[in-house]
């Protein structure tokens, strides 16, 4: 479903993205983890198209960047960027029209009922708390029925009920074929999601794995993680001293 090869991104002398090639498979979910700072949003946000970049992406045997390729895919931010004069109904309606949609507006109640919004439907964006806004960011997010969606830290702000709600939507969109790509630097919150994990530090992949592996190497998915990232750091440390 997601072919990236060679994928750079420098800002200036940064390089964020060093040189990234990975796939994801059909009716999989990968997460996507790392400390901050490692590169995690950047290649989200390379895959959407909204940076420019070295190398290729490609979504569903499109370039990611063609229409036919953002017919199928999806995307939750990490932070909403909602319109303070539109209510939450006139959210969903404004996606809904600017992809088209047909007979939506079931499916956009039904998505309002599930993450406990319905009765905000008339509310302003800038009237919600954090944590409705994120709730609604995830159901626009959702109204399409992308068949590839990202999500960079989609559960910050979220309540009990909320986390609940879509980590049984990843488990039902998986379920039904569709790929899912989970960025995110809280391991609690996708240890059971996931089927691949990819662990980013400085701009490079250090890790790329599936459950089974994982577990044929008796590690658990936070012994890797740190494995990957603090042994970095302490071959880093090393190498400062010798050369000291």
């Amino acid at each position: 479903m997601l072919k990236a090869n060679n994928v750079t991104k420098r800002y200036g002398k940064v390089t964020a993205c060093d040189n990234l090639s990975f796939e994801l498979e059909d009716g999989s979910v990968t997460v996507l983890l790392g400390p901050n700072g490692a590169g995690k949003s950047t290649i989200m946000k390379a895959i959407m198209g909204f940076l420019r970049y070295e190398g290729q992406i490609e979504i569903g045997g499109y370039p990611n960047k063609s229409q036919q390729a953002r017919r199928i895919l999806g995307y939750i931010p990490e932070l909403p960027a909602l319109y303070p004069n539109l209510t939450v109904g006139e959210h969903l309606e404004f996606l809904a029209r600017a992809y088209r949609l047909k007979n939506y507006k079931e499916r956009s109640d039904e998505l309002l009922k599930q993450f406990e919004l319905l009765d905000k439907k008339k509310k302003f964006g800038d009237e919600l708390s954090k944590g409705m806004q994120q709730k609604l960011n995830i159901c626009l997010g959702l109204l399409t029925d992308p068949q590839l969606l990202l999500m960079d830290e989609p559960m910050i702000g979220l309540d009990p009920h909320a986390i609940k709600e879509l980590k049984n939507t990843i488990d039902s969109m998986r379920s039904q074929g569709k790929t899912l790509l989970v960025s995110t630097h809280i391991i609690d919150s996708v240890d059971m999601l996931w089927d691949r994990t990819i662990i980013m530090q400085n701009g490079k992949i250090k890790a790329n794995i599936t459950r089974s592996e994982l577990e044929e190497d008796g590690r658990t998915l936070e012994q890797l993680f740190f494995d990957v990232t603090e042994g970095i750091a302490q071959e880093a440390m090393s190498s400062a001293e010798e050369e000291q």
